[in-house]
């Protein structure tokens, strides 16, 4: 069974995040909850009843649009909303108090995009004891009971994904290794950063044990390659300095792994202001800059996690709360947050390149024309 542990966990090295891995792809059977914290359907609440949606900080473009996208869609569907953004902080705190005023207000579902995923189990017991159903967001939200359902795009695909395509980029340029690489992780408070590393590394350390693929700077420990806030300056800094300790003279850098598009350009723009050839770059998200960098034969991949999709799902989760029916759900058994094993429901994610970008934003308004002649 695949599960995807507390955020200590998820720091440890890569070697033992693997060992999980491995364990995980059996997906045996699990039971879906304890007793205590178990999920059930609501019994039903008024129509335009009030749905509480707090988000990390406006850190990416996908973000910014889930706001404005819950904001819209819950109107639409007849619901009371409140929409909420954590500060520019690096501290959980504002988050917390939003979470805890949106309980006091009566939120009859509270749907938490989580800032830190381990620092939110005191507001989440407060929205189970008042009654609301809690419903972790793209990121889950570990060590507590009181989570009754998960949605996101399937994470640790979005790391095989972006492990693929880094050996499919290298090779595409230099088809026999080995290749030289660096690895870069999310923000060690964001839960998803060590099932993205976790699920890359499934791919990448078969070809590493090899010899195939070797790691410049020897730095293989997410502890090691975390950048902490997904802040694009502290990727800047962080390959600066490889960049000047590790390829200062002649030897070749043939891809990051990156993962996200943020820092995926971070990396790029430090590569480019040492005068060195643009390694393949993975990231993820689909943001604007990165698809027209794609575009431009400068970052290799991103992965497409509409979030409209995403958005539409969860708000048709709280419909099925609103009328009293079990929400769909299509994963009983891998995410277990330390505390029980949370029901989820998982969306596919989609590798892009140059070569299928025009296929995979077809209908993207917005991603549609940068893929275009």
């Amino acid at each position: 069974m695949r599960k995807y542990l507390t955020r200590s966990v998820a720091l440890i090295g890569a070697v033992a995040l693997l060992t999980l891995s491995a364990c995980g792809s059996e997906r045996e059977g699990a039971p879906a909850a304890g007793a205590s914290g178990s999920a059930a359907p609501a019994k039903g609440f008024a129509a335009d009843a009030l749905i509480g949606v707090a988000l990390p900080s406006k850190t990416s473009e996908n973000w910014v649009l889930a706001g404005d996208l819950f904001t819209n869609g819950l109107k639409e569907a007849g619901f009371t909303s409140d929409v909420q953004y954590a500060g520019a902080s690096t501290t959980v705190a504002d988050q917390q108090a939003q979470i805890s005023a949106m309980v006091t207000k009566g939120a009859k579902v509270i749907v938490i995009g989580a800032t830190d995923a381990a620092q939110l189990t005191t507001q989440v017991k407060q929205a189970k004891e008042a009654g609301a159903v809690v419903i972790a967001y793209d990121r889950l939200i570990t060590n507590t009971p009181d989570v009754d359902y998960y949605i996101a795009f399937d994470n640790f695909k979005v790391g095989q994904l972006q492990g693929q395509a880094l050996l499919d980029g290298m090779k595409a340029k230099k088809p026999e290794g080995p290749w030289t690489v660096e690895l870069f992780s999310g923000s060690p408070d964001d839960n998803n950063s060590g099932v993205f590393f976790n699920g890359a590394m499934d791919v990448l350390k078969p070809a590493i044990d090899s010899g195939d693929v070797v790691v410049g700077s020897g730095q293989t420990d997410i502890k090691q390659t975390a950048i902490q806030g997904w802040k694009a300056e502290n990727a800047q800094s962080r390959m600066d300095s490889l960049l000047t300790s590790t390829y200062n003279g002649d030897k070749h850098l043939d891809g990051v792994l990156s993962p996200n598009d943020t820092l995926a350009r971070a990396i790029i723009t430090s590569v480019k202001g040492a005068g060195k050839d643009i390694p393949v770059v993975t990231g993820q998200d689909s943001e604007v800059e990165s698809v027209k960098s794609i575009m431009a034969g400068e970052q290799y991949s991103t992965i497409n996690k509409d979030t409209r999709k995403l958005v539409a799902e969860t708000i048709g989760m709280v419909k099925s709360l609103q009328a009293g029916t079990e929400p769909t759900i299509n994963d009983k058994d891998s995410y277990d947050n330390g505390q029980k094993v949370v029901p989820a429901y998982l969306l596919p994610p989609v590798i892009v390149t140059k070569d299928n970008a025009a296929e995979s934003y077809a209908n993207d308004p917005k991603l549609a024309p940068l893929t275009q002649g």
